[in-house]
């Protein structure tokens, strides 16, 4: 072995000297700091194709060799510590690149390469690299380089007597962190569960990589036996972990999308397109017929504001869009956001059935990576962190369970205080969700916040809300019902393979092509708002109020002055402008426009009233809730016991009619408990109590 070793490291010696012979350099002329030296495979098959081969199937040894080359190149006497650098292949090829769930004991030993996304880590915990033992008789010291498989003596090899002591002081630690890496779930087959394996990384891996990320993990599998206390099946049965050869982060946001010369050429010419907003929306969803607002809104979500502005105070300014669909059942949100999240390249899907606030934003598990205690697990927000999270059935989701959602929607993290662990994760994800009325289908005389069971603190963080009704309209449905029958007849060719060329309908862009331009976009315009469009977005915020100001109402906040200029700058990226020009700030104002007429217009008075969503009701409804609850209070003065027939004679004098005061009336004894009916045909004011 050792004959077969000093060839090996020969071999490498050449291979650095010829192919590595810049970046050997580097890291001698910056270790300690700098302390591994990576190489790629690919380089290497091109040295020598067998010990590239051999690589794969005797990592321990040839990495050995190659660290013992590495050595062999510099002068140690130069450096204050021992020169002790690492080798770490990746780039591995196709055969070595098992799928998590599909890593077992053909496995066991060789060099392979995982693609997985990091749910959890442990904490850096020392790991003995030189163990020093000490004998108490006869002060023998041995000392033991701790690798695979190394036995640790229990004799002295002096005296031969039993009771070596570690002596911790003398001995050589490394630092060691283990981590979780569970299998992407566009990648997993027939509906199966993620699978799941152990990352084992030492020295200067530790804490490079983080709860949420997706990593490319290029290690050698090996196993260990299962705790005594599972029992006589520990014995043979063994746990395997990935012992960490080299890490890379692979988790392709929009902005981490490749793009070649040929691509951004195209990319280039397309943004140049007079009808490039039309392709860009014809192109979302493209199998579901109307619905154009909705399409437009979603684009802009892909491309997002200007990233990574701060306020002068420090503060941080979201740039990611919100979308809320909520609609009549057969619409089509269901599919709308399965085709979002198969676009954006980082995305999660969920339905709000089976959600909750730990799932979405982090849970507390034993930690069995550890020692026994309990650690954090990334949720689907903070796993979906730079790309877009899909919610189905938001409406299904529990208050309590929704309250999580506030920090993640506006301030992009998720602070968790949970079994002694108190951590703060980054959440920079767009949160695109479904949700359907309370009641089935939209009432079209009903306030739409009375018609969903979401709360109205969750309601006013989204930028856009988008009600899809299923209204009866002839023309319409006979449209909606041949673009329908014609989608399946072309899906039915194109499944027995008789479809032309000619018959087949494609998106004004192709998903592919569009991902690219959407990263291309993200990745290189930083959008600026003109005086131009900062004034055109001022004016209509201003007009707004100074018209609610007039009508009593409060029609829009300045938190939507902010989602307008997200808008905005996302309709400027998609042009690929550095601009956000008047046209883009029309753009904004209009679906701006179109959600405020559709979402928040008190059918009673005419007017937009912001109210609706803030609070779950019109400024105009709770005028009439504190008009009636102040009339039974004053009659409370006269009688005991107050009926509800002299309270609906009072309400005309504030203007109300008899059914809308009955309907009030009922409503606050039924729903929110203003008032209570001590008997049949009377009501009382509900007082709180005085402790």
């Amino acid at each position: 072995m050792a004959e077969d070793i000093t060839l090996i490291v020969d071999e490498f010696e050449r291979f650095f000297d010829t192919f590595c012979k810049e970046e050997v350099e580097k890291l001698l002329d910056r270790y300690p700091e700098r302390r591994s030296l990576e190489v790629s495979y690919t380089e290497l098959s091109r040295y020598s194709s067998k010990i590239a081969d051999n690589l794969l199937n005797k990592p321990d040894l040839f990495i050995k060799a190659a660290e013992n080359a590495l050595k062999g190149m510099a002068m140690s006497s130069q450096y204050d510590v021992p020169f002790e650098p690492h080798v770490r292949f990746f780039d591995l090829p196709e055969q070595s690149r098992p799928m998590i769930q599909d890593i077992g004991a053909d496995h066991v030993g060789k060099l392979i390469c995982i693609d997985g996304l990091i749910t959890r880590r442990t904490e850096i915990r020392p790991k003995v690299k030189m163990m020093v033992l000490r004998c108490p008789y006869c002060e023998n010291i041995e000392k033991i380089l701790i690798e695979k498989n190394t036995v640790i003596p229990e004799t002295c090899s002096n005296c031969k007597r039993k009771g070596l002591q570690h002596d911790e002081e003398e001995s050589k630690f490394v630092n060691l962190q283990k981590a979780e890496a569970q299998e992407p779930l566009e990648m997993t087959r027939g509906g199966a569960p993620a699978s799941h394996v152990e990352v084992w990384m030492e020295d200067d891996l530790v804490n490079t990589i983080s709860p949420g990320q997706r990593v490319e993990v290029t290690g050698v599998l090996r196993i260990r036996p299962f705790s005594e206390s599972r029992g006589q099946a520990s014995r043979t049965v063994y746990s395997k972990f990935l012992d960490t050869v080299h890490l890379k982060r692979v988790e392709k946001e929009f902005e981490e999308v490749d793009i070649n010369k040929e691509d951004e050429k195209t990319i280039l010419e397309l943004s140049k397109n007079s009808n490039l907003y039309q392709k860009v929306i014809g192109s979302i969803a493209p199998s579901i017929y109307g619905h154009d607002e909705v399409k437009e809104a979603l684009a802009l979500q892909l491309f997002g504001g200007t990233p990574n502005k701060m306020l002068s105070d420090g503060g941080h300014i979201r740039s990611d869009i919100h979308v809320l669909l909520i609609g009549d059942p057969g619409v089509s949100k269901t599919r709308m956001l399965q085709y979002i999240t198969n676009l954006a390249p980082k995305s999660i899907y969920v339905s709000g059935k089976a959600v909750t606030s730990a799932g979405l934003t982090a849970t507390a598990e034993k930690d069995e990576l550890g020692d026994g205690g309990w650690t954090l697990k990334a949720g689907a927000l903070v796993l979906a962190s730079g790309g877009l999270a899909g919610i189905d059935e938001f409406d299904k989701i529990k208050h309590e369970e929704l309250a999580a959602m506030h920090e993640v929607m506006e301030s992009q993290s998720v602070s968790v205080a949970k079994a002694g662990i108190v951590a703060r994760f980054k959440a920079k994800t767009s949160i695109l969700a479904a949700a359907n009325p309370k009641f089935g289908r939209f009432d079209p005389m009903g306030y739409p916040a009375d018609q969903f069971d979401i709360p109205p603190t969750i309601l006013s963080r989204f930028d856009l809300i988008f009600p899809m009704k299923d209204i009866l309209d002839e023309e319409k449905d006979r449209k909606l019902a041949s673009f329908i029958l014609d989608q399946h007849t072309i899906a039915g060719k194109r499944a027995e393979k008789t479809i032309s060329e000619e018959e087949e309908i494609r998106p004004p862009i192709e998903a592919d092509l569009l991902r690219k331009y959407i990263a291309y976009a993200r990745r290189r315009v930083v959008p600026v708002l003109t005086q131009e469009a900062s004034d055109k977005i001022g004016e209509y915020y201003v007009e707004l109020r100074r018209v609610g100001a007039t009508q009593g109402a409060v029609p829009i906040t300045p938190r939507y002055i902010e989602g307008m200029v997200r808008l905005a700058e996302a309709s400027a990226k998609m042009r690929l402008s550095n601009r956000v020009e008047l046209s883009d700030a029309e753009r904004a104002i209009k679906l701006m426009d179109f959600m405020l007429k559709s979402i928040t217009m008190d059918k009673g008075l005419g007017r937009m009233d912001i109210d609706i969503i803030t609070t779950g009701q019109p400024k105009s409804k709770a005028d009439r809730i504190r008009n009636i609850i102040d009339i039974v209070k004053e009659l409370e003065k006269e009688y005991d016991l107050v009926e509800v027939e002299r309270v609906v004679e009072e309400a005309k004098k504030y203007g109300l009619d008899e059914a809308t005061t009955r309907k009030m009336i009922d409503e606050m004894l039924r729903k929110t408990g203003e008032l209570y009916e001590p008997r049949h045909g009377h009501v009382k004011v509900v007082r709180p109590k005085v402790e």
